[in-house]
C-alpha cells in the first residue's frame, strides 16, 4: 500500500512533535520551515532555559487555559506531562523539577531540546526543508491536498498547520497561519498579546528601573473591582512593570484595556504580614531607631530605590524622626506597603509578548484529532489555536500535546 503523505508547516514545538509522530506512524512526512533553522522560538523559551511542562494534574492545567481549556482535555488524556517527560528522558535529556512544579532540562539549555528534536526527526525519516515560504493551502472539494511553497505546489494527503502565533517575529512567528486558515473558511478570534509587560502611568517606575522584587502579592483591579491576583516576582522598567507575576496577570489586563476599562495594580510589598503584624513591625522599628530619620528607618523595609516613591505617595516627610511619626502617618505607610498603586495605561507590543492570545476558533477543530471541522485532512495545532495559558510550562505542553495528536491522526485515513 502506498504511504500516506503528510506535510507539516512550521518547525516549532508543535510542528516538530507532529512531524515525528506522523513519520513514526508510517506516513511519508515533509516538514516545511520558513526560517533557516528549526526551533528558533523554542531555543529562547524561558530565557533560554525552556520550561517544558509542569507536574500539575490535568484539571489544574485546564484551569490555567481559562474558558477554552476544556478543549485540551481529550488531547491531554492521550499525551500529557508524564508521556512528555518520558519522551525526553528516553532520548537522553535529563530533566529537573523546580519551583511551582515547572520542568526544565537539568542543564538549563533550551538549545539541547532543539538539538534533540533535530536528531529525532532525522531518525524518524522526516524530510525537513528550510527557507520555505507557504503562501496558501490547496483545497479541492472541501479537502486539503497540499500547499503552495515558494510559488510551487506540493501535494499531500494531509497538512498540519503549526505556524505558531504572532509574537517573537524574529524567530519566524509572524502570524502567517491566521490568514491561511481564514482563506479556507476558519474564523479567527482577535489576535492580541498575552504574557506581555504592562505600561503604567507617569514616570514613577523610571526611578526604579531593573529593580527586582521577589515574593510580592499583586492584585489586578478592573473598574474598581478585584479581577485577579498573583504572587511572585516583579521587575520595574522605564515603561512600567514586567516579570512573572505581571505576565501572569497581563492577559486579563490587556482584554480589559481593549474594552476601555480602568485597570490598576495594587502591590502588596509585605504579603507575609497582615495589617496587625505590619503595624507592630513599624512600631518596633520606630521605637528602636527613634532618633533616626524616616528615610533611614525605611531602608529596613524597602529597597533604596522605592523610598522616595513611598514618601511622595504617602505625603510623610522623610526627615521625621522615628519617635515623632504619628499614628496617622504610620497608617499611611502601612496602607502603602500593602497597597502600592500603579495605574495601567497600556501594554507592550506583540513582539515583546511571550504568547499570542486569540487565533483559530477551537470550536472549528475536532479536539479528538486536531482535524479541522471546515476542511478534511487539515490539522491545526499549537499557538495557532485560540489557546493560551499563563507562565509555568502550560503553553509548551499544549503545543507538544496538540502536535503529537495531530501527527498520529494525520497519518491515518479519516473522513469528514
Amino acid at each position: 500500500m502506498e504511504k500516506r503523505k503528510v506535510i507539516v508547516v512550521g518547525a516549532g514545538a508543535a510542528g516538530m512533535m507532529a512531524a515525528g509522530q506522523a513519520a513514526l506512524a508510517g506516513a511519508e512526512t515533509i516538514l516545511l520551515e520558513k526560517m533557516r533553522r528549526p526551533g528558533l522560538k523554542l531555543a529562547i523559551t524561558g530565557k533560554g532555559r525552556c520550561n517544558l511542562t509542569n507536574v500539575a494534574e490535568i484539571p489544574e492545567f485546564i484551569r490555567h487555559f481559562g474558558k477554552n481549556g476544556r478543549f485540551l482535555r481529550q488531547c491531554f488524556h492521550q499525551f500529557f506531562n508524564a508521556e512528555l517527560t518520558q519522551f525526553f528522558e528516553e532520548k537522553g535529556l535529563p530533566l529537573t523539577k523546580e519551583r511551582g512544579g515547572r520542568i526544565f532540562p537539568t542543564r538549563g539549555k533550551a538549545q539541547e531540546v532543539v538539538a534533540l528534536f533535530v536528531a529525532w526527526l532525522k531518525k524518524c525519516g522526516v524530510s525537513t526543508q528550510y527557507n520555505c515560504s507557504i503562501s496558501r493551502l490547496l483545497v479541492v472539494d472541501g479537502r486539503v491536498c497540499g500547499v503552495v511553497c515558494n510559488g510551487k505546489e506540493i501535494h499531500a494527503d494531509a497538512v498540519i498547520l503549526a505556524t505558531g502565533g504572532a509574537c517573537y517575529p524574529a524567530t519566524g512567528s509572524t502570524g502567517d497561519g491566521y490568514p491561511m486558515s481564514e482563506m479556507v473558511g476558519h474564523s479567527i478570534i482577535e489576535v492580541r498579546p498575552a504574557l506581555v509587560p504592562l505600561v503604567t502611568a507617569g514616570s514613577l517606575t523610571s526611578s526604579m528601573v531593573d529593580l527586582n522584587l521577589r515574593n510580592i502579592g499583586v492584585r489586578l483591579i478592573v473598574d474598581g473591582k478585584k479581577k485577579e491576583d498573583a504572587f511572585g516576582e516583579l521587575v520595574f522598567s522605564a515603561f512600567g512593570v514586567t516579570g512573572p507575576v505581571i505576565l501572569t496577570l497581563s492577559a486579563v489586563a490587556v482584554d480589559a484595556l481593549r474594552a476601555d476599562k480602568k485597570v490598576e495594580l495594587l502591590l502588596d510589598l509585605k504579603p507575609a504580614l497582615d495589617d496587625k503584624k505590619l503595624d507592630a513591625r513599624l512600631l518596633r522599628d520606630f521605637a528602636k531607631r527613634d532618633k533616626e530619620p524616616l528615610t533611614s528607618i525605611l531602608r529596613g523595609l524597602l529597597p533604596r530605590e522605592m523610598i522616595v516613591a513611598c514618601l511622595n505617595m504617602t505625603g510623610v516627610s522623610g526627615d521625621r524622626l522615628g519617635h515623632s511619626v504619628s499614628a496617622v502617618e504610620r497608617k499611611k505607610l502601612r496602607m502603602w506597603l500593602k497597597n502600592f498603586p500603579l495605574t495601567v495605561t497600556g501594554y507592550r507590543p506583540m513582539k515583546e509578548a511571550i504568547v499570542t492570545a486569540g487565533g483559530v476558533n477551537v470550536k472549528e477543530v475536532d479536539p479528538r484529532t486536531m482535524e479541522s471541522r471546515k476542511v478534511a485532512g487539515l490539522y491545526l495545532v499549537g499557538e495557532l489555536l485560540d489557546l493560551q495559558a499563563d507562565t509555568g510550562g502550560y503553553n509548551l505542553q499544549a503545543a507538544f500535546s496538540t502536535g503529537w495528536l495531530a501527527g498520529k491522526s494525520a497519518s491515518v485515513t479519516t473522513a469528514i
